[in-house]
């Protein structure tokens, strides 16, 4: 074929996707040849234009054939040993079947795959017909590293046992609990239950969710189950290059953008019925009126077009209907609660996922305003002009607290995954002079450095960032970028994701000539670069270890690049020239020092410390009792601990944020409360540890 792989794509992603475990149906002979033709631009696309592409050899052969085994059954209850040794002749042949274009061993674990749901299927519902005897001592362990595939039918059926008695343990305790609270309380308006009521009762639940489970895996076709293949293979290359049908990818970009071209609603699968959970404020569903969290969706017209029953349909198909272009008209046929029909005509326009985009609220703090913003993403918009930009939209944010003038600001960058490298650039420049923010280089060539070539700085005062485990990609640059320029502090309970690469995606259809009839192929998205501080050091495994580092009680989890299937590793080059910030110059020792003497003697830190060590204690104990007493004991015991920091969470006296209106000007700042988003900030930012301490470190930055 033609190769086209140097002409990327414009969109910029710095962000993972997780790949479900999949089965069902033999395909016909055309779905084998677009199989064929993806893994042949998949393979031509990774050799030409990944940042560190690996040999095809049986070394590549095994990680591919050890990865997609682990995802295929990652809780080890579909296959059975002997299945793992039918399939190991593999291990060693995969990269031969790639270069011959042959999905061959795809189609044995598949069929293999099949037969095993089908058999657990089966013995879930044999399973489920008999009461679980709780007052039994036996375990179950809930690591799968800990335990190895079953031997025989009855070791898998046993294993689904113990799973499903597991899960109805849970929900019995639960109503246990539920029950002896209302006694205890005389609460006559909940129905004391028998012990027989209860299994039965729970075990009739985990029935209808293990329906549900495998419903889910009956109507995955080819395309979604292959995908799992192709990601093992890109995966194998590192961790972050990925293939996407083209439904994932469109997905992707939503989640990129913040918005979207629909109604504005949240749907649900359940039951064979398409449900409203919820309607987005200001969506066109919101403006129109009549569509209603609670509804079930029956039928979908374009316009006045005839109406198609989604009843019984997958809901990723029924949402492409029900989405479409801004302006056109989506005609729903919803039966309300009350049993009512009615229909529901609604014009598609953008809706903006608010959830994405940046906030900001000022502090009061021990008589000072300290400014807070809140950047959930590094969004953007690559596919249409005038969409949001979160660098635009943190300068708004900037430029609103300034008028209100605060004393010091803080970036929330925790749980931020990434986003648009651009966007960090401008962001950056923000709080700097002119000045290179990162530098970026491909397998071949020499480092490129991304500036900020605007003078001014839009903001100059106190700046601390705070950053967590989830930090990463984006977030991780631009922190750097405010630590090596020792603009202000980073603050955090531990060093960032460690996501130091750059990816691009590629649309496989340019890549096949004509109308061929394999169309459409899907995207990949190919690590092509690696990101590097302008000291010089990759983010890539090491992320950005904060400047003060608070108590953290997932400490021993392993959490980050380094903990991922296939990391690059890290490395360094040549460090960039650049002159770092000095009005004022920031005194780290004494800075960390107050902020330690704060958390020595908060009651919230000590606690959070207290469950650290707790944690640490029993991370290794993974072994759960399935009797009725222990567990609820076992239980008890951790709920009692969790309720000691949950009771120890105050809101804060002289801690009063006050959300701001897109009017600077606006004379009572606080009506944007009635906003249900603005509502629900402010309720987080009130009981936030991190965040108060954060606010004191800023405190003492101004003193």
């Amino acid at each position: 074929m033609k190769n086209q792989w140097i002409n990327p794509a414009v969109a910029v992603a710095l962000t993972g996707s997780l790949i479900a475990f999949s089965c069902f149906k033999r395909a016909p002979q055309q779905d084998i040849t677009k199989d064929k033709t993806k893994l042949e631009v998949i393979l031509q696309g990774l050799q030409f234009a990944h940042y560190q592409p690996k040999d095809l050899n049986d070394d590549f052969s095994h990680k591919v054939f050890d990865l997609y085994l682990k995802r295929m059954d990652y809780s080890k209850r579909f296959l059975l040993q002997e299945d793992i040794d039918r399939l190991s002749k593999y291990r060693n042949e995969l990269d031969d079947q790639m270069r011959a274009d042959n999905v061959e061993f795809f189609d044995v674990a598949n069929e293999i795959i099949l037969q095993r749901t089908k058999d657990a299927k089966q013995y879930c519902s044999e399973i489920l017909e008999q009461p679980f005897d709780f007052s039994k001592n036996e375990m179950i362990e809930t690591d799968p590293k800990k335990i190895s595939y079953p031997k025989t039918r009855e070791d898998m059926k046993d294993s689904w046992r113990k799973y499903l008695k597991q899960q109805a343990l849970i929900r019995v305790a639960d109503n246990l609990e539920s029950q002896e609270k209302a006694e205890a309380k005389k609460d006559t308006s909940v129905k004391i239950k028998s012990m027989q009521t209860l299994e039965m009762e729970a075990r009739k639940r985990v029935k209808d969710n293990i329906n549900d489970l495998f419903k889910r895996l009956g109507e995955l076709d080819r395309e979604d189950r292959i995908a799992m293949y192709f990601n093992a293979i890109a995966n194998s290359m590192d961790t972050h290059t990925e293939y996407f049908p083209p439904k994932d990818k469109e997905n992707f970009d939503i989640q990129l953008s913040g918005q979207l071209e629909g109604i504005g609603a949240t749907l649900q699968e359940k039951d064979d019925h398409i449900k409203v959970m919820s309607i987005v404020p200001g969506s066109p569903s919101y403006k129109q009126g009549d569509l209603k969290a609670g509804d079930v969706i029956t039928m979908v017209a374009q316009g006045k077009s005839d109406p198609v029953n989604v009843e019984g349909m997958r809901l990723d198909d029924a949402i492409k209907l029900i989405r479409g272009k801004k302006g056109t008209e989506v005609r729903l046929t919803v039966k309300k609660p009350d049993g009512s029909k009615k229909i529901v005509p609604i014009v598609r326009d953008i809706v903006q996922i608010e959830e994405t985009f940046a906030q900001s609220a000022i502090i009061k703090s021990g008589g000072d305003k300290i400014g807070y913003i809140k950047l959930p993403t590094f969004y953007a918009d690559f596919n249409r002009q005038g969409g949001r930009s979160s660098a635009e939209d943190v300068k708004k944010e900037v430029l609103k607290l300034k008028a209100q003038g605060v004393q010091g600001i803080v970036l929330d960058l925790r749980n931020n995954g990434g986003g648009s490298l651009d966007d960090v650039v401008r962001m950056a420049g923000l709080f700097i002079a002119r000045g290179p923010i990162v530098q970026v280089k491909g397998r071949d060539g020499a480092a490129q450095q991304l500036d900020d070539n605007d003078k001014e700085v839009v903001y100059s005062g106190p700046l601390a960032v705070m950053v967590n485990s989830n930090s990463a990609s984006a977030s991780e640059i631009m922190a750097a970028a405010i630590q090596d320029y020792k603009r202000g502090i980073i603050v955090g309970s531990k060093q960032t994701f460690g996501k130091g690469t750059v990816q691009r995606f590629f649309n496989l259809d340019d890549n096949v000539p004509g109308n061929n009839p394999v169309k459409p192929l899907g995207s990949i998205k190919i690590t092509m670069q690696k990101f590097y501080r302008i000291n010089g050091g990759a983010t890539q495994l090491r992320g950005v270890v904060p400047d003060v580092i608070l108590p953290d009680p997932l400490v021993e989890v392993d959490r980050g690049e380094a903990d991922t299937d296939a990391p690059l590793a890290w490395d360094e080059i040549q460090k960039s020239e650049y002159i770092t910030w000095s009005q004022p110059m920031l005194d780290y020792k004494k800075i960390r020092d107050r902020s330690q003497a704060r958390t020595s003697k908060s009651a919230e830190f000590k606690l959070i410390s207290e469950e650290s060590k707790m944690f640490r204690d029993q991370k290794d104990k993974t072994e759960v009792s399935l009797n009725l007493e222990k567990y609820r004991a076992e239980d008890r015991k951790q709920r009692d601990e969790a309720k000691k920091l949950k009771d120890a969470s105050i809101e804060f006296a002289d801690f009063m944020p006050t959300f701001l209106p897109d009017d600077p000007k606006a004379s009572a700042p606080s009506d944007s409360v009635k906003n249900p988003r603005g509502t629900e900030f402010l309720k987080s930012i009130r009981k936030d540890v991190y965040l108060n301490e954060t606010v004191n470190i800023v405190r003492d930055l101004k003193n």
